[in-house]
């Protein structure tokens, strides 16, 4: 019996993902990658038969407990199995199931981290999260959810928001949030496909954003919040 390892590949870029991260590809024998994870970063294992289970919305993908299966019986039968997947492997990447899975299997997991996507859009836009005097709080949120239970309409309470996952759930966002009270010149920074050569940063105010989110082809991440004004 083998052991597994879930890796993040960080935002996109290929030359984010960490130092263990790339190490330990190199040496896998199998690798099962998201739908985001780049040519790019998989050309870090050639060796390695590489295994495509990615989920994208409103499109067919590979089911979670198809995916927890696979992970346990190619752990059984090879050295090193790697799960690769976009940004941090701990936040909205479902490893919970994944890390019970392969717990109750009784195989070897680890865990390395990635740079999630927030972070990288902060650095790509020069905007901090956080704020000395207008932010000292942030929350990271989606309106995913489990294909039984009902999309949450309930916000975070925080300074900084920063919406994964995004898409047109977005503008519902905006509108939740100027019922709330929030103001509607609020900065918001769409970040599409970070990271990667072809990423796009627009940036309107709340007002805006509730009128429709700008034409996305790719990933977007939302950020909302006072922390984005422009820097005088």
């Amino acid at each position: 019996m083998g052991k597994a390892v879930l890796i993040g590949a960080g935002p996109g870029a290929a030359d984010l993902i960490t130092v263990r991260g790339a190490r330990i590809l190199s040496e896998a024998n199998v690798v099962l990658y998201d739908a985001l994870v780049g040519n790019e970063i998989l050309a870090l294992c050639p060796q390695a038969i590489k295994i495509p289970v990615g989920k994208r919305f409103g499109q067919r993908s590979t089911a979670q407990a198809a995916i927890n299966l696979q992970l346990v019986e190619l752990a059984k039968n090879h050295d090193l199995v790697v799960r690769l997947k976009g940004g941090d492997p701990m936040l909205f990447g479902r490893a919970d199931e994944e890390l019970a899975a392969l717990e109750q299997a009784g195989i070897t997991v680890e865990v390395v981290p990635g740079i999630s996507t927030a972070f990288a859009a902060a650095a790509a836009t020069l905007q901090p999260l956080t704020k000395r005097g207008c932010a000292r709080s942030v929350a990271f949120f989606t309106s995913s959810s489990a294909p039984d239970l009902p999309d949450t309409t309930q916000l975070p309470d925080s300074d900084t928001l920063v919406q994964y996952m995004g898409g047109q759930k977005a503008v519902q966002t905006a509108a939740l949030l100027l019922a709330q009270g929030r103001r509607s010149d609020l900065p918001v920074i769409i970040v599409e496909n970070c990271s990667l050569p072809n990423q796009r940063i627009q940036r309107m105010t709340l007002a805006e954003l509730q009128q429709g989110l700008p034409d996305c082809t790719g990933p977007v991440l939302v950020m909302i919040g006072a922390a984005f004004a422009a820097r005088n």
